[in-house]
């Protein structure tokens, strides 16, 4: 087998994976942080026990956001969504604000 036979459309696999990598580590991270934000934010109890809900499930959250990075084939799938609920979880909690 020809060496350019075995690398042949390889080229830019190295370079999607990095990037596959940074967005389910720095992507989820974000989009989990915002995630615990607004679920405390919206909890309807106390705010220690709505915090501390948030960030067990924002645990949750993130090992699903990066199983699921890994999972689905498409990159750039995998970039619009994460990035998009991170834009989007933390926008809806800067525009809630603080609980009352």
């Amino acid at each position: 087998m020809n060496r350019a036979d075995a690398t042949s459309g390889q080229g830019g696999a190295p370079v999607a994976m990095v990037l596959r990598c940074v967005t389910a580590l720095l992507g989820g991270y974000a989009a989990s942080a915002g995630a615990a934000a607004l679920v405390a934010r919206v909890l309807p109890i106390a705010r220690v026990e709505a915090t501390s809900w948030a960030m067990i499930l924002s645990f949750l959250f993130y090992a699903c956001v990066a199983l699921w990075a890994f999972h689905e084939q498409r990159l750039l799938r995998v970039c619009i969504l994460i990035l998009g609920i991170a834009v989007v979880t933390i926008g809806l909690a800067l525009l809630l604000g603080v609980r009352p």
